[in-house]
């Protein structure tokens, strides 16, 4: 069964005592929902699709917003355990020197973090034109993994192929990772694009997604966050629970909203609105995750 829901529903369907998300689930919580009482033993914010290089209207402030993204984590009350940016931390380019010089400027900005945990992932972006040669060149690999106070963290690689597919090498991979975990193993993935078919006519897709999910689909407790289609969307297939995050740099409309994926435009009046950045915190005890959405500037 797979199922997307937008952000009231997910609130409701907690606020009705979990009988959608309390079997095993995988995953999600919203602070605004009260359960954010329990203890946090843990927490990482996630930041995604910065677009470093990008110029246009949809962002005037397209080279101020990512250092202001950066003092905004940095001025978090309290520091998380780490960060992962969910994909396309540059923006496309033809010119592979350029390409370079963009992920370079990156990595210099984002250095500024105070948290100095940062997992790095590419998106179509930084890895489509040249299959991830430039991006391994300046972050090292597109797929790994790493484990963190009981949980099992999966970084996939759905962008390096520009068909837009994992591929038989990595999903083989993902397999003989799996087979290592208990059926209760606390599994995060991190992927660029979501898993399932979003709105594949946009590109919001992975061409086969569904073989990782199938794999992922014996573990009871799985949840997925993606990036790539800037904006909050919460979805479910099965128990597993996929959350996208909003950009750095522009936000883009809803699936199928209108004709063509074009930016929505930058308003004035409210500088930087739909973009953001997300904490996600957790307890060892609690295999859910609480969500709090965080603007980069108050504006």
């Amino acid at each position: 069964m797979t199922t997307t829901l937008n952000r009231r529903s997910f609130i409701r369907l907690a606020g009705l005592g979990g009988a959608v998300f309390a079997s095993g689930l995988s995953g999600w919580t919203n602070a605004a929902n009260g359960a954010a009482n329990a203890a946090e033993d843990f927490f990482f914010v996630q930041l995604s699709d910065s677009h470093w290089g990008f110029e246009g209207a949809p962002n005037p402030d397209a080279h101020g917003t990512l250092p202001k993204a950066v003092a905004a984590v940095n001025a978090l009350e309290k520091l998380p355990d780490f960060i992962v940016f969910t994909g396309d931390l540059t923006h496309t380019t033809d010119d592979p020197q350029e390409r370079r010089k963009r992920m370079t400027e990156f990595k210099t900005i984002v250095s500024a973090l105070k948290v100095k945990q940062v997992y790095f992932m590419p998106g179509e972006h930084d890895a489509g034109l040249d299959q991830g040669v430039a991006y391994q060149e300046l972050f090292g690999k597109t797929h790994y993994t790493f484990d963190h106070k009981g949980v099992h963290f999966i970084v996939l690689d759905n962008v390096s192929d520009p068909a837009a597919s994992i591929g038989e090498e990595q999903l083989t991979w993902l397999k003989a990772d799996l087979d290592k975990l208990a059926p209760d193993a606390r599994i995060v993935v991190f992927t660029h694009r979501p898993l399932f078919d979003l709105y594949p006519q946009w590109d919001w897709a992975t061409r086969d997604g569904e073989k990782a999910v199938a794999l992922l689909m014996p573990y009871a407790n799985v949840t997925v966050f993606y990036g790539h289609i800037h904006q909050e969307n919460h979805h479910m297939t099965g128990h597993i629970a996929h959350h996208s995050s909003k950009s750095l740099i522009f936000a883009l409309p809803a699936p199928g909203s209108q004709l063509k994926r074009t930016p929505l435009a930058w308003d004035s009046a409210q500088p930087y609105r739909g973009l953001g950045f997300r904490e996600v915190a957790t307890s060892q005890k609690n295999p859910t995750f609480n969500l709090t959405e965080l603007p980069i500037s108050k504006g």
